[in-house]
């Protein structure tokens, strides 16, 4: 798998090289290398038990590494001074907030351990309630809310002092679509007041919503790029789907594939309807009417396609698991 450095910025927030974790000499995080600029939002994919969140913990200064180096705000999480504490925002998967005390007084609790005066505090307090749809439910304690309802209260206590760097693992879990749309929409929107957002996510579409995407399996870094890069590596090229009124002649196949905006093959997708990998969609399609015009060959509908990022997280993980196994044998 090809790892791709971000793209250079004023500042990266945070870096790491060769980063190692292990527990009892098994290696949980391996190698990561991973460069996040300011003021981005970067997506951190893979499936349960991958070493995320152990990354995340890695980053914030919870564990200790094995190996290998980290900064993060320009300083080592180990070193941390109360100015980096307070400038770094954490939300873990578990609920970790105090159960008998309400959501307001949870609330209320997070904003003074940054300092925020009552003023900014009761104009916070209420911006996040209504974000994560806790209006009405403020004076409940917060055992008795359901377990949604903390991970909402989490996010808010998280957000409540409006931290430069922020990492949030797994925010949206349990989370309907609806409210989980509504988070990504104020992500972006503390993204330009310039805040960093690392976020672990297991739903793979919300890789969309992300600046830069980073996909971990078996605790490696297989890739980072953007969201469209993560398409192309994935499947080789830009996806054009073809769709005629008769099947191809083979003749015509091997025709088609020797065109020169072809560049990983073409395959049948069924109903008389052929994926052709190119390198430039925009540029590829003119070609192959064109193409098709000559060799007498009827299109019904030619269309770039957008494979899903389930789709394309599937083929990373097929990738790695078939270089795995050629390196074990």
């Amino acid at each position: 798998m090809q790892e791709i450095t971000l793209p250079s910025a004023p500042n990266m927030v945070v870096v790491t090289q060769n980063l190692t974790k292990e527990f009892n000499g098994v290696s949980v995080v391996k190698d990561v290398n991973l460069a996040v600029p300011q003021g981005k939002i970067f997506g951190f994919i893979g499936p349960s038990g991958c070493g995320k969140t152990t990354t995340v913990r890695l980053l914030i200064g919870a564990y200790q590494p094995t190996s290998g180096e980290v900064t993060v705000l320009g300083h080592s999480p180990r070193k941390f001074r109360r100015q980096e504490r307070e400038n770094i925002g954490y939300m873990p998967q578990q609920f970790v907030l105090y159960p008998d005390l309400t959501v307001r007084q949870n609330l209320n609790f997070a904003a003074s351990l940054y300092g925020l005066g009552w003023r900014e505090r009761r104009h916070r307090l209420g911006e996040m309630l209504d974000l994560v749809e806790l209006r009405g439910h403020e004076h409940k304690r917060a055992e008795n809310i359901s377990g949604g309802m903390q991970r909402r209260l989490s996010l808010a206590s998280t957000m409540m002092h409006e931290p430069e760097l922020m990492f949030l693992d797994e925010p949206t879990a349990g989370v309907d679509p609806v409210l989980r749309r509504k988070f990504w929409d104020y992500f972006r929107v503390l993204q330009k007041r310039g805040h960093t957002l690392f976020i672990t996510t297991q739903y793979v579409g919300e890789a969309a919503y992300c600046d830069y995407v980073g996909v971990m399996s078996r605790g490696r870094i297989l890739t980072v790029d953007t969201p469209e890069g993560l398409r192309r590596q994935a499947m080789g090229g830009a996806i054009i789907l073809m769709q005629l009124n008769q099947p191809l002649p083979m003749e015509d196949w091997l025709s088609l594939q020797e065109l020169k905006v072809v560049s990983r093959g073409v395959s049948p997708v069924g109903n008389n309807t052929w994926r052709v990998v190119v390198d430039d969609a925009s540029l590829a399609l003119p070609e192959l009417m064109a193409w098709a015009q000559t060799r007498n060959v009827e299109v019904v509908s030619m269309r770039e396609d957008q494979p899903s990022f389930d789709d394309v997280f599937v083929q990373f993980i097929h990738e790695e698991e078939r270089q795995e196994d050629a390196r074990n044998e």
